[in-house]
């Protein structure tokens, strides 16, 4: 593993010097709910947790601060979730890659669903202007897509003094295919009402460290293909 060279401990000079040669690596998440035992940074943590996997595994990154908020609007229901839409999370990434054009390519690492939409968006426009960005999530269990066992795993590998665990609970298993159009409509509550899409029930620290390394060997080789490939 290399040093993980971390935009936020640089001066512009310093940047400026190893920018042309270096692909920019912006963690994106979200702040909402996630059940009654997990915190609402669950999609930053994880998303920031990769991109700084993928840092260290290639010497030609630097790290940018994470993009916090995200498009969470069928948490809305319930209280602390915080929501900038889809509208604004694709001008936010348009406009955030656009200013990084100092830099060889940019990758943004997303660790929130909901944002699917309006970041392949935003690397659709970004790519017809000419700039090299990738977009990339990690992948999941259609039955286990919110706060559920893959989720509640990778926090007790991450940050276990934030899982309460004896607050974990079985929400809603069904596919998320099947929920999907009610999910749409009226939101995560009308189907869950714990904000639960899964069962934390068996979730392990051992289990979150093996989905981070499966989910980080992924990423890396996704930007591999992506960087040779020009």
């Amino acid at each position: 593993m290399s040093p993980v060279r971390r935009l936020d401990s640089m001066t512009w000079p310093e940047a400026d010097a190893i920018a042309p040669r270096a692909l920019l690596v912006v963690p994106v998440g979200s702040t909402e709910q996630h059940g009654p035992h997990l915190p609402f940074t669950v999609d930053t943590e994880i998303a920031r947790a990769l991109a700084e996997a993928l840092a260290g595994g290639r010497p030609d990154t630097v790290l940018a601060p994470s993009v916090a908020y995200g498009s969470s609007g069928e948490h809305a229901a319930f209280p602390g979730t915080l929501s900038v839409g889809q509208e604004a999370v694709e001008g936010l990434l348009v406009e955030l890659v656009r200013s990084a054009d100092a830099f060889a390519g940019t990758v943004l690492v997303s660790g929130h669903g909901g944002n699917a939409a309006p970041l392949a968006r935003a690397v659709a426009l970004l790519r017809r202007e000419g700039r090299r960005v990738l977009g990339w999530s990690p992948s999941g269990s259609p039955t286990d897509s919110h706060a559920g066992r893959t989720e509640t795993s990778v926090m007790l590998a991450l940050r276990p003094a934030a899982v309460r665990t004896d607050r974990a609970e079985p929400g809603d298993a069904r596919p998320l295919a099947e929920i999907l159009p009610v999910l749409r409509a009226s939101g995560v509550r009308a189907v869950s009402a714990n904000g639960v899409l899964g069962d934390p029930a068996r979730a392990c620290a051992e289990e979150g460290r093996a989905i981070l390394a499966a989910w980080t060997a992924d990423l890396l080789a996704a930007v591999e293909r992506w960087s040779v490939s020009g």
